[in-house]
């Protein structure tokens, strides 16, 4: 199969150096970022260094240079070659989230390049017929530029040739201040962003700033054990790595270098359906004993839902997490910004389109605003491993969820990205318990949160109020887009260890001992706090870690 040596820009080389290659950040959006993926995920610059066999190819015949680029429009079809072979896209036009014209832009062309940035390698098994494979691409073709590639920043070539030391990241919030300086500005519009005023997803956060702890002195907390079990598994810690889309946007080795960290921690992995690999890749790499659950978006297609569900039984996955709180994207205005930072003509209909086409995010395109309790009995009936639904929010839906025989819930808000002003998870928590207990319903469901997890403390604080585990998700994203592997292992020993110091502080010796009695949730309904600006003007802030240039 043909392969074309990827360019080696400077900063691929300061990035090999250290283990983690990444390619161009863009001083500023060009206008042809209008068409910047294949099938339409955000505008982001990570190319991997060595492109991939996609899956699930019959054979075909083999198909030469000018033959391809001879399909170049709907009229002669339209053919693209991705990594050496040759598939036809023509049907695939209209059902395309972001547009036809995005695809109609690599008509007849090599478009490895772009496509290799965004997509698993499974992509179009899911969508294409076999048909549309048409065969492998006879001669050579230099592959088609890039166009979401712009200039290198400067300043951040230079924040990547001094990163400071990781033995210098004390807690999960240096890695997002790393992270913030390091990613392409686009990535960190879309890791970072959230829903309409981004309400919701600093309230995540500050909801656990307004419990309190009542800790037990004069007890015997020599031997502190922070281990646990979630939904049957023996886990070393109560948290988990929870479905992210698109780690690979932060750092090439995504998902692979997430789930080798949490592996040599023992910590669960949460696979997202719209990860950067593929969930094969992802199992492939993993350690025999090692966990992971599977988290499906459920598209209009059934069958989807179905197959998918299917193949994580046959790979072990030990968990279905179905996510309920997304019929339709949220409106992530920062991430929306940045997509549209383009020079459009207000009087032309195809800016216009562009536009449109640039404002679509395929990773909650094709969601589906139907999905019912019918749809989950349905999954269970397929599933060979517990089902858990995501993304609940209110008390009256975790008691639908037992009435409906669902294994457990997460109490989620999407991290804020969906709907602005829904309750902090923390919140719900506090809510959901007293009533399970006082209806002897605890026992029968699992109860997870997610969101605005930064600390030990507020892992702790969940678990006294009731929950099983809790989930972090961009945590893991920037300590694997500073760091990678490594990365990923150093914030979860971080936490570990804020976890087993603050239970000794408490005054409990292992997790069953975390109970309500140890939390003063008083003050948690207290929304609206003032700043204390006397107090503020002298409070000097903790910094983040130095730069070695600084």
């Amino acid at each position: 199969m043909f392969r074309l040596a990827a360019r080696v820009s400077r900063q691929s080389r300061v990035w090999g150096r250290r283990h983690l290659s990444r390619t161009a950040i863009p001083k500023r959006v060009p206008r042809v970022m209008a068409v910047t993926t294949l099938v339409g995920t955000i505008a982001v610059a990570i190319a991997l260094s060595q492109p991939y066999q996609l899956d699930a190819k019959p054979k075909g015949r083999g198909v030469p240079v000018e033959e391809l680029q001879k399909h170049n429009s709907k009229e002669n079809g339209v053919w693209v070659a991705i990594n050496g072979d040759v598939y036809d896209l023509t049907d695939f036009l209209e059902m395309h989230p972001g547009g036809e014209k995005i695809i109609l832009k690599y008509a007849g062309t090599n478009a490895s390049k772009i496509f290799n940035k965004y997509h698993a390698k499974d992509v179009f098994a899911k969508f294409l017929s076999p048909e549309a494979y048409i065969g492998p691409l006879v001669g050579e073709l230099e592959e088609a530029a890039d166009i979401t590639e712009g200039e290198m920043d400067p300043e951040r070539l230079n924040k990547l040739e001094n990163l400071p030391s990781i033995h210098h990241m004390m807690n999960i919030s240096d890695f997002e201040a790393v992270a913030r300086q390091i990613i392409p500005p686009n990535a960190w519009a879309y890791y970072s962003s959230a829903a309409d005023d981004e309400m919701s997803k600093r309230e995540n956060h500050y909801a656990f700033h307004r419990i309190f702890f009542n800790p037990k002195v004069l007890v015997d907390v020599r031997d502190v054990d922070i281990s646990t079990d979630m939904l049957g598994t023996k886990v070393a810690a109560p948290f988990y790595c929870s479905a992210a889309a698109q780690a690979r946007l932060g750092h090439p080795d995504g998902e692979l270098g997430i789930s080798r960290g949490c592996s040599k921690e023992r910590i669960i992995q949460m696979i997202s359906s719209v990860a950067s690999y593929s969930f094969d890749e992802i199992m492939d790499s993993a350690l025999p004993d090692q966990t992971h659950w599977f988290q499906l978006y459920v598209l209009p297609d059934r069958q989807l839902a179905y197959d998918a569900i299917e193949r994580a039984n046959r790979r072990g996955a030990k968990a279905l997490f179905v996510t309920v709180d997304a019929p339709e994207l949220g409106n992530r205005e920062k991430d929306r910004k940045f997509r549209l930072n383009l020079d459009l003509d207000d009087n032309s209909d195809e800016d216009a389109a562009i536009a449109a086409q640039m404002d679509a995010d395929v990773v909650m395109s094709h969601k589906d605003a139907g999905l019912t309790w019918k749809d989950i009995a349905d999954f269970k009936k397929i599933a060979k491993m517990p089902v858990v639904i995501k993304g609940v929010q209110r008390v009256e839906d975790v008691l639908l969820a037992v009435e409906n025989g669902v294994d457990a819930v997460v109490l989620s808000n999407h991290g804020g990205r969906q709907l602005d002003f829904a309750r902090a998870p923390i919140e719900v928590l506090a809510d959901v318990m007293p009533i399970l207990r006082e209806r002897k319903l605890d026992d029968k469901i699992e109860v997870y949160i997610d969101g605005g997890v930064t600390r030990g403390t507020d892992v702790l604080k969940a678990l006294c109020l009731g929950a099983k585990g809790v989930g972090l998700g961009r945590a893991f994203l920037f300590a694997n887009s500073c760091y990678g592997e490594k990365g990923v292992q150093k914030m979860i020993k971080l936490l570990k260890e804020e976890i087993r110091l603050n239970m000794k502080l408490l005054g409990v010796s292992k997790i069953s001992e975390l109970t309500p009695e140890l939390v003063d949730t008083r003050s948690l309904i207290a929304r609206s706090a003032q700043p204390d600006y006397m107090y503020n003007s002298s409070y000097e802030p903790l910094t983040p870690p130095k730069f070695r240039d600084e």
